[in-house]
């Protein structure tokens, strides 16, 4: 499979702007694996298609605000900067974008907040836009996390032009977020309701919960034609004893195993055993999956539409076929589906 294989004309008119008034009423696509048979629902439909003990493994993590506007020393100039990773607590060393980067050098200092509180000197590069940034700040490490959410916003991802609004901070994160670390949403799980969960636990629905902690480098452009030496960045995940437990028990007794994402799929994929069961972890993963590629755990997926040459793009196409993924993107544009971050979603069973 080559980069070009997964080119698409995308209407600019489809790339969502904003989420469906209600999470679990946007559109809903369901693509069955064997016929190829395509049907349009609802999100809320979806319960229709899992039966009592089937189950749905969900990414429960969340994202912080990672978006940061700070000043230049000296020359005030408006300077962007988003926090990837943090590398040292205690010294509050922190992995970033800047943006503009070329004006960005070691040594200098940028200032933050009207007050100029929080300060960050700049003590390395790490790529053309990445620098390695020290944060100072009077107070404790308590009081600078509070420090940078206070000044921080919402990650919305870049093709959205519109500003942050209030409502992003709550429907830019899953209703089961738990743990803080990602920097962009794992987008498939902003769906459901908590109606939905509910009506799902009702039916007897099990739910196993990864962590995956989404960096930039998930939406990174591969920008080789030869898929094979594209390099994913590192992402941290953790799977309990807890999430192997419900999903390997599912697995023995062959109910349907729904990855609610790519990045539980990515999760799933990047702790199996060598039998093919489901192993904890806690570490990092830069798994990319594209086609070919048997997978191990998961037999159904729930996904956004994604963008033309991405790695999700490339991971739905390996799991549910080229030409039916190319079949299933055709429709969805002539239908109007809405695609990416906050757009519509799939279901392949």
């Amino acid at each position: 499979m080559k980069l070009s294989s997964f080119s698409f004309e995308l209407p600019d008119n489809l790339l969502a702007e904003y989420p469906s008034e209600n999470r679990d009423e946007a559109k809903l696509m369901v693509i069955h694996r064997e016929t190829g048979k395509i049907e349009h629902k609802m999100f809320k439909d979806l319960i229709n298609y899992f039966d009592e003990g089937d189950v749905m493994v969900l990414n429960n993590t969340k994202v912080f605000p990672a978006r940061l506007y700070g000043n230049k020393e000296k020359t005030g100039a408006r300077i962007e900067v988003f926090l990837l990773r943090e590398l040292n607590a205690e010294q509050r060393l922190w992995d970033v974008l800047v943006d503009p980067a070329r004006k960005i050098r070691i040594g200098n200092k940028l200032y933050f907040g009207d007050d100029e509180t929080l300060v960050a000197e700049v003590i390395d590069n790490t790529t053309s836009r990445g620098r390695t940034l020290r944060f100072l700040y009077d107070g404790s490490y308590t009081d600078f996390r509070r420090k940078l959410k206070e000044l921080g916003e919402t990650p919305l991802p870049k093709y959205i032009k519109r500003d942050v609004e209030e409502s992003d901070e709550e429907r830019y994160q899953t209703i089961y977020a738990k743990h803080e670390g990602a920097v962009a949403a794992p987008t498939a799980g902003l769906h459901f309701s908590k109606h939905l969960l509910k009506r799902l636990e009702i039916k007897g629905i099990d739910f196993a919960e990864l962590t995956l902690h989404v960096g930039l480098g998930t939406f990174n452009p591969v920008e080789v034609e030869d898929l094979s030496k594209h390099k994913m960045d590192s992402e941290e995940l953790i799977i309990d004893e807890k999430a192997t437990e419900i999903v390997n028990n599912a697995q023995a007794k062959k109910r349907r195993i729904c990855a609610v994402g790519t990045t539980a799929m990515r999760g799933l994929e990047s702790a199996v055993s060598t039998s093919g069961q489901l192993n904890t972890y806690e570490g990092w993963t830069n798994k990319f999956i594209f086609p070919p590629y048997d997978f191990s755990i998961a037999n159904c997926m729930v996904t956004n539409f994604h963008l033309p040459k991405s790695t999700l793009l490339m991971m739905v196409s390996a799991f549910i076929g080229h030409d039916l993924m190319k079949k299933a993107y055709k429709e969805a544009i002539l239908e109007g589906y809405e695609f990416y971050s906050y757009g519509d979603a799939m279901l392949i069973v």
